[in-house]
């Protein structure tokens, strides 16, 4: 059931046009809020940059990893450093719609039904194992995500800028698991993966616990919710020529035709590369966008996307191979740092 974690009223956001930042200014503070992370989630600083590169696009993310490798205090780092609100649903076979959106209640005192806001009235979501409640409500989550308001009893409610959904899975034990269908799939912006830590990393996570003598990690707020609108609107600046934006039109028609493929990535998945690629410049502290960006997330963006052919489920053909396998044949753009 779900476990709001803080308020779940939005504290009021400042007008994002009241605070404006460079592109350098807004790779600063993104750099900043990925050191606060790293304090509590160790060695994971390229899972958490496409993190926050999707966050900065106003994407939503699928963690898709196993059980204990820092999905959760990653979520939760990451909005207590962004200074957003953050809130927490636990994804069970028995959870409801209204679970999620809110409900109407009858107030006898006042005698007249009020809107009680759900964990969808927050800054950042985690939809913890998503892929164990019935499609009903998923739909209704992902509904939220892609329209950014819910729905009740033909009443409409925005949800306040900025509002982004970290949803988790559990790769197995499917037993008693609704896996999301590709259309559903499609609505990540990115699926990111932690994976182990080496050894050398995991016996920092056990040096950093035995040394603060307690289990919950202190982080800084580095910046606030009108600090990410506005690190955002800077993301927007960021140029992309035209060579790279059909460079990424390329790459996802290519997955469409790759012999292992059943339904390759849809338009959805080229225009996620462009605006992922964008973030992930503006992290990198330049305002244009180079081939290699498109490379560093091509992966994560688009092998969601992909539905490999049944027959082939025995094989390790998978959506990470082909993205692999379009990336080394669709030809590089020239590089465009010797035209700047």
């Amino acid at each position: 059931m779900t476990d709001p974690v803080s308020d779940p009223v939005p504290d009021p956001v400042s007008d994002p046009a009241s605070e404006r930042l460079s592109v350098a200014e807004a790779a600063d503070l993104a750099g900043r809020v990925l050191d606060e992370v790293e304090k509590a989630v160790v060695g994971k600083r390229k899972a958490l940059v496409q993190v926050l590169a999707a966050v900065l696009a106003k994407g939503h993310v699928l963690l898709e990893d196993y059980p204990g490798l820092g999905k959760t205090l990653a979520a939760r780092s990451l909005a207590r450093a962004l200074g957003i609100d953050f809130a927490r649903a636990q994804f069970t076979p028995d959870l409801l719609p209204a679970d999620l959106t809110g409900s109407f209640i009858y107030d006898q005192r006042r005698g007249e039904f009020e809107f009680r806001r759900g964990p969808l009235f927050t800054g950042l979501l985690l939809a913890d194992e998503i892929n164990r409640t019935p499609p009903k409500t998923q739909a209704a989550l992902l509904e939220a995500m892609q329209e950014r308001q819910v729905t009740v009893e033909g009443e409409t409610f925005p949800l306040s800028a900025p509002f982004h959904v970290l949803a988790t899975a559990n790769p197995i034990e499917y037993e008693g698991t609704f896996p999301l269908p590709e259309a559903q799939l499609d609505r990540f912006l990115l699926r990111v993966s932690f994976g182990y830590p080496s050894p050398h990393e995991e016996y920092d996570v056990l040096a950093r616990r035995m040394a603060r003598r307690q289990e919950e990690v202190e982080l800084d707020r580095v910046t606030d919710g009108a600090g990410l609108l506005a690190m955002q609107a800077a993301v927007e600046t960021v140029a992309v020529d035209e060579s790279v934006g059909r460079y990424c039109v390329e790459l996802a028609v290519a997955t469409r035709h790759h012999p292992d493929v059943l339904t390759g990535a849809s338009p959805r998945g080229s225009l996620g590369l462009v605006l992922t690629a964008r973030a992930f410049a503006l992290l990198r502290g330049r305002d244009y966008v180079v081939p290699e960006d498109v490379k560093a997330i091509a992966r994560p963006v688009l092998a969601h996307r992909i539905t490999v052919k049944p027959e082939l489920w025995m094989s390790d053909a998978s959506g990470r191979r082909v993205v692999d396998a379009v990336l080394g044949q669709v030809p590089t753009p020239t590089t465009l740092d010797g035209r700047r």
